[in-house]
């Protein structure tokens, strides 16, 4: 009989995830409503430090892939190791982040299992004994519950909506040997070119301020620039303004984006499209500053401030810089 509530850990260069110890903590309340263990995958080389950091958010047991085959991420090698071993431990739940690996990861491991997937999950609980999730549709317009009837019940949940709390788990390490041959993987990466600029990436930031086609240009963006230095956040674009080429791809916010989930979600100029409110919806708190009073994005905001950005941003950097020191 399935049993246990398991994750997939996410590393990047032996080091964990913000994603990762948030989906152990809510592994750990949904496993506690159930009875269960909290086991979690960790594949990657030379991670016996990280291992023990998923103790702390209430892991009883890690299955350690520790092996070069793994580094760096491939879904090929991934896939085949979790699938093996998720066959011969028969969990009954199994979370990942809804992440750029974890979306890439988790469809591969549907299709391997043969169960369900609800993604880009924003909440999951426990009512009569199988796992609820509740995922946004329609471009956020409405959400879904989600059930499963076979197992493992899978979902991928969004990255900054769960919280990270931390609550000890035994923390047992358990080292398994996927038995992969290299050659007989279809992929390999050539090269890993990384982000040199130090920036938090969008999906883990806790601050986002976002530009949009308001900005009339990629030199508006100092200034958000240098409000985000003040504030620790990181800086988004909406699609009019990547599209235009004034940020990178990288930089989108909104559904061909990325989705975020900050603790404060500043909107720069920014109208409100619904595809861009698709991805910034689940942010705690939206601040929009624009001078069209009937711009879509005041309907979503907490606070909103009806004025030219070029004279309310650099206002607001000052006032930042003061308030922080």
């Amino acid at each position: 009989m399935a049993k246990g509530v398991w994750i997939v850990a996410e590393q990047r260069d032996g080091v964990l995830r913000k994603i990762s110890f948030e989906l152990a903590s809510t592994a750990r309340k949904l496993a506690d409503q159930l009875g269960e263990e909290v086991g979690a995958v960790l594949l990657g080389c030379g991670l016996a430090n990280a291992a023990g950091d998923l103790a702390r958010y209430g892991v009883d047991k890690i299955y350690l892939g520790d092996n070069a085959v793994f580094e760096p991420y491939t879904t090929d090698a991934y896939a085949a190791a979790v699938a093996k071993l998720v066959r011969e431990k028969d969990p009954s739940i199994l979370l990942l982040g809804a992440s750029t690996q974890g979306k890439d990861l988790s469809s591969r491991l549907a299709g391997r299992l043969a169960t369900g997937l609800a993604t880009d999950c924003t909440e999951v609980r426990i009512a009569d004994g199988k796992m609820v999730a509740l995922r946004p549709i329609y471009a956020g317009k409405c959400y879904a519950e989600v059930v499963s009837t076979a197992t493992p019940q899978m979902a991928s949940l969004r990255p900054n909506v769960f919280p990270a709390v931390e609550k000890a788990g035994a923390g047992e390490v358990i080292a398994f040997d996927a038995a992969l041959d290299p050659a007989q993987l279809k992929t390999k990466v050539v090269e890993v070119q990384k982000d040199s600029s130090g920036k938090v990436d969008l999906t883990e930031a806790t601050i986002i301020v976002a530009g949009g086609r308001g900005m009339g240009g990629s030199e508006g963006y100092a200034i958000l620039e240098e409000l985000a230095g003040i504030l620790g956040a990181t800086v988004g674009a909406s699609r009019a303004a990547v599209d235009s080429g004034w940020r990178a791809q990288p930089d989108q916010v909104g559904q061909t984006g990325k989705v975020v989930s900050p603790n404060l979600y500043i909107a720069c100029g920014i109208s409100g499209a619904i595809q861009h409110l698709a991805g910034m919806s689940s942010s705690k708190v939206i601040v929009a500053i624009n001078k069209d009073s009937e711009a879509p994005i005041f309907a979503k905001a907490d606070y909103g401030v009806v004025e030219d950005l070029f004279k309310v941003v650099p206002e607001l950097a000052k006032e930042c810089k003061i308030l922080l020191g």
